[in-house]
């Protein structure tokens, strides 16, 4: 659990009761009791009214309520524009995650600013993507995730066919295009892979441990560093 989850879910226990208890909130936490006094220091130090003490057990002044998101009108903009690309060209998974991100920026907003979300005319069409793009982002950003190599069938501008054996690093979205970002066995360098253009993908059962010379750091700077001829 991230600590900014942590310390809100801090607070709507100590809402919800008259005396709470560090045991108690380190067994609904899933934390330890220091962790729990440390939270609850740096909580009343950021304002929150608690009173207490360590022993006896915390509560909240009666009145205090954690006040609803605010954002701006163009903020909100910016957040809806970004789910509905992701939710066009992300894949499945994260299409779904995007609407449930969606729904949960609409709870916490006013009730009076609602419509904001539905007014935004900033749209992220899908019509004429290729269906085949979604899953194969899905299985590349699972492969990143648990740092498996990949199997590529991948097809170059001329159409010439290659299987390569990859270690998948990032995944760069282009406006059009998803690439992926990944060292390459066999030409023991760095490439960038377009997406629409992998035949198939297969991840495998082979792990790959962060080495020099061949992270996503060390891609960055190499692609940093590259200057296009005139």
């Amino acid at each position: 659990m991230r600590r900014a989850d942590r310390l809100f879910q801090t607070v709507q226990h100590l809402r919800g009761r008259r005396l709470t208890t560090a045991a108690q909130l380190a067994g609904w936490l899933e934390v330890s009791e220091r962790t729990v006094y440390r939270d609850i220091s740096d909580l009343s130090r950021s304002g929150v009214p608690i009173e207490g003490e360590a022993g006896v057990g915390y509560r909240i002044l009666r009145g205090f309520d954690v006040p609803p998101l605010m954002f701006t009108l163009d903020e909100v903009e910016a957040l809806v524009t970004g789910l509905r690309i992701v939710e066009s060209w992300g894949g499945p998974a994260l299409a779904k995650a995007s609407q449930s991100a969606m729904e949960k920026i609409a709870m916490a907003l006013p009730s009076s600013r609602v419509t904001e979300i539905e007014g935004t005319r900033l749209f992220a069409p899908g019509f004429h993507l290729d269906p085949k793009i979604g899953p194969t982002l899905e299985q590349i950003r699972g492969a990143i995730l648990n740092r498996r190599k990949l199997l590529l069938n991948y097809s170059d501008a001329g159409q010439r066919v290659t299987e390569r054996k990859v270690r998948p690093l990032a995944l760069h979205f282009w406006g059009t295009a998803w690439t992926l970002a990944a060292w390459c066995e066999a030409k023991t360098d760095f490439r960038n892979f377009r997406l629409d253009r992998c035949r198939s993908v297969a991840v495998t059962e082979e792990l790959f441990r962060s080495e020099t010379g061949k992270t996503l750091a060390d891609f960055m700077r190499k692609m940093e560093s590259y200057s296009p001829r005139e």
